[in-house]
């Protein structure tokens, strides 16, 4: 009858405590891998109990365009999400959607501080320009943006298919910027920076001219004026004046902007537009949904080929084999297609050459612009961010450059040190207690149906409702950080925790606590750590 004791067994209560729960917050996934450092749990906690203006007034102390992330990021908040080890992760960007129409609808505004008489100029008005923009007027600086284009908005106006982002929607959000006195001058080139700084009596200069090149290579084309590049192809159906494609058309590339020419194609006529690609599947830069719904909508790939060489009305492609370093090799084996058109769709380079002949300002071999940790170049006061600066490329990646950049504008021109950021600990799934959960289905967006979408530029995704979106918002876990749900305090045996009241949590009564660990146990979301007593109450 005696019990067996188990010396590995971490210690419990005793005659004299040895550990004490504490009360931390975590750092949730979605956190983390947000691009543009959204606070994702503390919006989602206000959207669940449907505090929509809370909710929209947390994302956009970090992210002022949630209504078009809301479309058109690749949410890797959510291939991060701890829901998808139970059933799948939480539709964020849907919810985030919502919230973006919902405060254009209400006509939502973000309060700026007072004028600080500093004058800052930002060249580009694409996401990171615009981002930055947004962040130093809620300091109380003056903007200008100055752009070469003649709409703002960069590559979200275009580079990204209106059937994915209307353009309503985009100059909704960038009318909100406007009116916190942004002032935006398009088609204006920028040309001589360093004039233009002095000339206009700014203080400080972003540089956030974009990717706005294609990527080249040399194909031989004995018919070259068939061999075009995507973001032509784009910007030409944008200006109302879309190329003329043919019924087949092959693109070549892999990444999402090769999913957006081959699925414009199709809305363009094209009767089944190819996608040529060097690689397999498994190592395509496209999302997989963005792959799926081009599939859906007739559009074919080929897998482990190469173009030779573009003829009149052919190409000619080669098959490769992937080495064990997933490098691709010829193999010689070649095969003649039918085409109209080639696309090239192989990337993006910014056009930095205005750069080459400023003083301190360093162009990188692939026509970035060299910045710091605080995205200053090596000229004071000229800092660069965005897809003109090193690094990988999305919108939200840009968003959050214009962030960061806006910050260490806000620091340099206080004359205030670059502050040290600090992180929560993340949490995984692994750490969570979740057995008082259940499965809730999800409430997803729905695509319009296949003939509708092919027959314009129409959107093809509709939002969540009020309900569906705060359903989905439901469906969040906490992860790591309190949400007053009563276990720790149900479970406590000694009667130690305390209630503080609605949104005030917990505290611990130590001179009850036996160490018992129990509300760390029963804390479903991980929110209490135990932590060795200290020396000073032994």
């Amino acid at each position: 009858m005696t019990p067996v004791v188990d010396l590995l067994r971490e210690p419990g209560t005793g005659p004299i405590r040895e550990r004490r729960p504490v009360y931390m917050d975590f750092l949730p996934p979605c956190n983390e891998a947000c691009p543009a450092g959204e606070n994702v749990q503390a919006w989602l906690a206000y959207a669940q109990a449907g505090r929509h203006r809370d909710a929209w007034l947390q994302l956009v102390e970090d992210n002022p365009f949630p209504a078009v992330c809301g479309r058109v990021c690749f949410h890797p908040c959510e291939s991060h999400c701890n829901r998808r080890e139970l059933d799948s992760a939480v539709g964020i960007h849907a919810i985030e959607r919502y919230l973006g129409d919902l405060a254009v609808r209400e006509g939502w505004r973000v309060a700026t501080a007072a004028s600080t008489g500093k004058r800052i100029l930002v060249i580009g008005s694409g996401p990171c320009g615009l981002s930055a923009a947004y962040h130093l007027a809620r300091r109380g600086h003056a903007v200008e943006i100055r752009d070469a284009g003649p709409l703002p908005g960069g590559m979200l106006h275009f580079g990204i298919p209106a059937y994915r982002l209307p353009r309503e929607d985009l100059m909704r959000e960038i009318a909100r910027i406007e009116a916190m006195g942004v002032n935006i001058v398009q088609d204006h080139a920028v040309t001589d920076v360093v004039a233009e700084k002095e000339s206009g009596r700014f203080d400080a200069v972003l540089i956030a001219i974009g990717a706005q090149l294609d990527h080249r290579i040399d194909i031989p084309a004995r018919d070259a004026g068939r061999v075009l590049t995507a973001l032509n192809v784009l910007r030409g159906i944008e200006a109302g004046e879309p190329p003329q494609l043919g019924r087949r058309v092959i693109v070549y590339g892999g990444g999402d902007t090769a999913m957006d020419v081959a699925r414009s194609a199709r809305r363009l006529g094209a009767d089944e537009p190819l996608i040529v690609y060097h690689r397999d599947r498994r190592h395509m830069k496209a999302h997989d949904f963005e792959i799926e719904e081009a599939l859906s909508e007739g559009v074919k790939i080929r897998w482990l080929s190469n173009i030779k060489s573009v003829g009149e009305g052919d190409v000619i492609v080669e098959e490769v084999e992937l080495d064990e370093n997933g490098v691709p090799q010829p193999t010689g084996k070649t095969e003649r297609l039918t085409a109209d058109s080639v696309v090239l769709a192989l990337g993006e380079r910014a056009d930095t050459s205005f750069l080459r002949s400023v003083p301190d300002i360093a162009i990188g071999d692939d026509d970035s612009i060299a910045v710091d940790a605080n995205l200053m170049t090596g000229r004071a006061g000229f800092f660069a961010g965005g897809d003109a600066t090193p690094g990988e490329r999305s919108v939200t990646i840009a968003i959050g450059h214009g962030k960061r950049a806006a910050r260490a504008i806000d620091r340099w021109l206080r004359g205030v040190p670059a502050a040290i950021e600090r992180r929560n600990p993340p949490v995984d799934y692994a750490m969570l207690h979740l057995p008082i959960y259940s499965d809730v289905a999800p409430k997803r967006e729905r695509l319009a149906p296949i003939e509708e979408r092919l027959t314009s530029f129409s959107e093809t995704v509709a939002g969540l409702s009020e309900a569906e979106s705060r359903h989905e918002a439901r469906r969040c876990l906490s992860c790591g950080n309190c949400f007053e749900c009563d276990q720790c305090y149900a479970a406590c045996p000694e009667a130690a925790i305390v209630k503080l009241g609605p949104g005030n949590r917990y505290r611990v009564e130590y001179d009850r606590c036996t160490g018992c660990a129990v509300c760390f146990a029963a804390c479903p979301v991980h929110a209490i750590e135990m932590i060795p007593e200290p020396a000073s109450a032994t």
